[in-house]
């Protein structure tokens, strides 16, 4: 960050008074910048003992294999942020269940849940984001080709639990970049 979005001058990177954290501060009018992770909300849409994937048409990733996730828009809940980027990256209307997993992911500043969700129908279709959809068997699913390290744990978990007939609450920590899968 190099200019106040309050008031366009120039801000310096210090700890301001109060803080035990650098942020970016404007000089001239005291406007404190906080940068805070982002979002990345989505479901793991399932139908009968299939999974909804879609495949990237953008970058990062390009063609690889993702659930349906995007960035929260303000004045979403993390439920409707996630039905809404299902809605849009795959055309699948969902009933969303629980949250099913929580991944932090540091290294990029980013925080990414999922939830366990009802297709309502089987109406699907591509959207803007995504290249295809396609609903997969756990023994189909593109292992090699998942685009995001969350992705590929959050499936695994699911066809864990799935296995053992309970459907839990997974957290934890991805440590790893884009280029690792």
């Amino acid at each position: 960050m190099k200019f106040c979005s309050a008031c366009g001058h120039t801000v310096t990177l210090r700890i301001p008074a109060g803080d035990n954290r650098e942020r970016f501060v404007c000089e001239d009018c005291g406007t404190v910048h906080y940068q805070n992770p982002r979002n990345v909300v989505g479901t793991v849409p399932v139908w009968d003992d299939k999974v909804l994937l879609c495949r990237r048409a953008i970058e990062p990733r390009y063609g690889y294999w993702t659930l349906p996730a995007g960035f929260m828009e303000m004045g979403e809940t993390t439920s409707e942020a996630a039905a809404r980027e299902t809605l849009e990256e795959a055309g699948a209307r969902v009933e969303v269940q629980h949250l099913f997993s929580l991944l932090n992911v540091p290294h990029v500043h980013q925080v990414h849940l999922f939830y366990l969700a009802r297709m309502l129908d089987l109406d699907i279709e591509a959207g803007e984001e995504s290249l295809e959809v396609k609903l997969f068997d756990e023994r189909d699913i593109p292992w090699d080709d998942i685009a995001f390290p969350t992705v590929g744990q959050t499936l695994r978990f699911f066809f864990a639990d799935r296995a053992a007939g309970s459907y839990g609450l997974h957290t934890g920590d991805i440590f790893r970049s884009l280029r690792d899968g």
